[in-house]
């Protein structure tokens, strides 16, 4: 999802003057445009997977890895298309790029990129989201006991559509900001995300039984993760190496979160 929404906004965010446009005879059109379709894109395939999920009660790690092949190929057809002929995309417009490179500067050598203030305020608006509306509570009681949920009352399908929905904003939101921040994109972009953000959620406390988890615990494994991955690679791991330690990781953290509730049932 993050290398389809990649692709689908930079193919119309390409300047005039290059070469190999994706679509040679779009005009230059505002930059919100292809990203709110982008996100949307997103959102339409979070809205698939909750579907398949809640009505069709297929278990959401092969629902969800069903359609992560399914959409590679779709966007692959799509990247493959003419004239572009699978050609990583390239030659994005500033005013695109900026939000994935470009920063605000406070003076006296003081400056923030704008990546960052994004990942704050979404991560602020996920905080609000679980921790001060019924959506959250609900999150919560499904992730913890989805059969008790649903006896008190909770519509679990309506949630549970509601809740994909939400997440494939976030792959579009992150896609859009991948596309942004490296100047390109290809049908590639995304490859082996879900291992990282596995880790990175497990480390910050979210327990693969379900309903434990918060967002400041989160943002904090996704730091820890990142400075582990930075810090290998600064000290010279070779990169097959990094996917080892990243599996003994993920292991261990599972191993560790399940153990906790064993003890505690």
């Amino acid at each position: 999802m993050v290398g389809l929404t990649a692709v689908v906004s930079a193919s119309m965010l390409q300047i005039d003057i290059y070469t190999n446009r994706f679509f040679p005879d779009l005009p230059q059109i505002w930059v919100g445009v292809p990203i709110l379709i982008g996100i949307f894109a997103g959102l339409l395939v979070g809205l698939i997977n909750g579907f398949i999920v809640a009505k069709l009660h297929v278990p959401p790690f092969i629902a969800t890895l069903g359609t992560m092949v399914g959409i590679y190929g779709v966007n692959s057809i799509y990247f493959n298309m003419e004239p572009n002929q699978s050609q990583p995309i390239g030659g994005l417009r500033d005013d695109f790029t900026i939000w994935g490179s470009g920063y605000i500067d406070f003076g006296g050598g003081y400056s923030l990129p704008y990546i960052v203030l994004i990942a704050v305020a979404v991560a602020f608006i996920c905080w609000v989201i679980f921790n001060k509306t019924r959506l959250g509570k609900n999150m919560y009681a499904i992730g913890g006991n989805v059969q008790a949920a649903h006896v008190s009352g909770i519509n679990v399908a309506r949630n549970l559509i509601a809740i994909y929905a939400i997440s494939g904003a976030l792959y579009g939101i992150a896609g859009v900001l991948e596309a942004a921040r490296t100047g390109g994109a290809t049908n590639n972009y995304g490859n082996m995300y879900e291992l990282d953000a596995i880790a990175a959620c497990v480390v910050g406390g979210v327990s693969t039984a379900g309903g434990i988890g918060t967002v400041p615990g989160v943002m904090a494994g996704v730091l820890i993760f990142g400075v582990i991955n930075y810090g290998l690679t600064f000290i010279g791991v070779s990169p097959y190496w990094q996917l080892i330690i990243k599996g003994l990781i993920i292991v261990a953290a599972v191993a560790f979160d399940i153990r906790k509730y064993m003890v505690k049932k």
